[in-house]
């Protein structure tokens, strides 16, 4: 049976189809939704990890237990997990153990477009790259088999158009995976300095063996071609584009296993063509590892080392027919992202904005905190960056003021550090920071916005929310405990919707003698089981059209003929536009219609 699939949707249903049982992983785009959708099926085991170093070791244990497992992540996530990564090429596995990582080319929801291919030949484990949903459900159960047959973890690597576009894909039943007994094997699965030394030859035997593989795996297969003046390697959604623009015109090596490559089939293909062309999205991967055979071949000299290629760009490139489309003749508008209506950060970013603090920032939807009006954070690294960072600027501070105590941060140059943290960001690498200050005494400031949900990737529960991945009851860990357990006297809870309780918290905090946490507390104003007032309506005799409520730069608001005006199908009635008007100009809908 057939059906219409997106990527993610079919790479889950792979994991089904191979007899994974255990599933651990960390939200991130375009990675996502395969762990969702493979939570649908009561025979996988899923959760949420606190990051996705933990999520690698949860996998790695249940492999070691005997059952397949897997992992998922995007691209900068893999960062988090490269410790377990690189040892778990070592130890190998029991039963077959799936890493997925989504790669982000674009940076669509990202803060980089690193490639993950590097990961792959660095950890010396082999890589599979699908290039259509059909292919993600296939070479997830075809990693499997590679996992249990080489010993050794496999990386499926995916990225944003192949995992969130659709294609028709061919179901079947699952198969339970053969069975895998634990047994005690200290010198494979210990990896103190006197086993790992033993250990890196198998290693380096499996390579080998993987390399032979890939010069006879199916996956890596030749697309003839009636002109051969050019040929074209290629992978995963660049293919796609290839295959668009110039169907059966060119012969085309398409490479479904990244690494190890192929050196002989690589070399033989190159002789059956005048011209060979790499065709590959961000860095030279494919590229170099041609040249290191000594073939001539053309890529970047004709496609970015940077964001997404297209057909049109690659049929642009070779001089192809481009697809023919319309074009709008009106300039639209740029639509840049911003804070939903009613988000509970909004409030405190003004409180920051207005009382000029210097934020450093995180991993979140609150990363939008950034942008005008509010402006308010001017540093945003990689998740928990922000606690780590703001010790360590305030102990540079320390230095240049010594004798200044607390107020050091405000003696030089007026500097008010602080650092905000979402709740799941806090979980996932913001602790160990905060242990950090706690342990060094920096004297910070830090607030951790606590929307009681995973925001930015579609509302994933975490290990604050005390729900599971299926909404079921869980664990749940309270912040303020947690926060005085980790040694903070001062730790207090705002409600981002009152701006007056968060500035008397915020100058309080900064003022005093020690360091604090602050937690800004309400949920985000998207959740379904959000109740909210009713919508504000502005009263136009009363407005003056001083703009004081647009500075929050709610998408609620706008000006019309010199009044305000409260867009009543977004409002949530948070009020906080309210509280900035001086002429109480914002009344309550709540009578009308009665």
């Amino acid at each position: 049976m057939k059906q219409l699939m997106q990527g993610n949707t079919a790479a889950a249903r792979g994991l089904y189809e191979a007899g994974c049982c255990v599933a651990s992983s960390y939200p991130g785009t375009p990675s996502t939704e395969i762990t969702e959708e493979a939570a649908k099926f009561d025979e996988i085991y899923c959760e949420w990890a606190p990051n996705e170093k933990v999520a690698m070791e949860t996998a790695f244990g249940a492999s070691l237990a005997g059952k397949r497992s897997f992992c998922g992540m995007k691209h900068v996530g893999l960062n988090v997990a490269a410790d377990p990564l690189f040892t778990v090429s070592y130890t190998g596995v029991n039963a077959g153990m799936v890493i997925c990582v989504a790669d982000d080319a674009g940076m669509h929801s990202s803060q980089n477009e690193q490639d993950s291919r590097h990961y792959a030949r660095a950890s010396k484990i082999p890589m599979l790259e699908p290039s259509d949903s059909q292919e993600a459900l296939n070479f997830f159960k075809r990693a499997y088999e590679l996992s249990e047959k080489f010993d050794t973890p496999v990386i499926v690597k995916m990225c944003t158009r192949v995992a969130h576009s659709q294609s028709l894909v061919e179901i079947n039943e699952r198969v339970e995976a053969p069975e895998h007994h634990y047994e005690k094997n200290i010198a494979k699965y210990v990896m103190m300095p006197g086993n790992a030394i033993k250990r890196h030859p198998i290693v380096e035997e499996r390579t080998l063996k993987l390399k032979a593989l890939a010069e006879e795996i199916d996956i890596n297969k030749i697309d003839e071609g009636s002109d051969d003046s050019i040929g074209i390697i290629t992978s995963s959604t660049s293919y796609q584009y290839v295959k668009e623009a110039c169907g059966d015109l060119y012969p085309v090596l398409k490479l479904g296993m990244i690494w190890p490559l192929p050196d002989e089939k690589i070399k033989s293909f190159a002789k059956t063509v005048k011209r060979l062309i790499v065709v590959e999205e961000l860095d030279d991967f494919i590229e170099n590892y041609c040249k290191s055979l000594g073939l001539e071949v053309d890529g970047k000299n004709l496609f970015s080392l940077e964001g997404e290629l297209s057909q049109n760009i690659f049929a642009e490139k070779l001089g192809l027919k481009k697809n023919s489309c319309s074009k709008l003749n009106e300039v639209i508008p740029p639509r840049p992202p911003v804070m939903c209506a009613g988000c509970p950060h909004r409030g405190m970013f003004f409180t920051l904005s207005k009382n000029k603090c210097t934020v450093l920032g995180d991993i979140g939807c609150y990363t939008l905190g950034a942008v005008a009006p509010l402006s308010a954070m001017e540093m945003t690294l990689c998740m928990g960056a922000s606690v780590s960072a703001t010790h360590g600027f305030n102990k540079a501070l320390e230095l240049a003021a010594p004798e200044k105590g607390r107020g050091t941060a405000q003696a030089v140059e007026g500097l008010k550090p602080v650092a905000v943290i979402g709740d799941s960001t806090f979980m996932h690498s913001g602790m160990t920071g905060l242990a950090n200050i706690a342990y060094n005494q920096s004297k910070s400031v830090v607030i951790i916005l606590d929307n009681s949900i995973t925001g930015m990737t579609g509302h994933q529960q975490n290990p604050t929310t005390g729900y599971n991945i299926k909404g079921d009851p869980a664990g749940k860990i309270n912040l303020e405990n947690l926060c005085r357990a980790m040694g903070f006297n001062r730790v207090r809870v705002v409600d981002p919707y009152n701006l007056k309780e968060c500035e008397e918290a915020l100058r309080e905090e900064l003022e005093a003698g020690e360091s604090s946490v602050i937690i800004s507390r309400r949920p985000c104003a998207l959740l379904k089981y959000v109740k909210h007032k009713p919508p504000l309506k502005v009263n136009t005799e009363k407005c003056v059209g001083c703009k004081s409520c647009m500075k929050i730069g709610c998408p609620a608001l706008a000006m019309k003929n010199n009044k305000a005006h409260v867009d009543n199908t977004l409002c949530v009635g948070c009020g906080v536009c309210e509280q900035l008007c001086k002429f109480r100009a914002f009344e309550s809908t709540a009578q009308e219609g009665k």
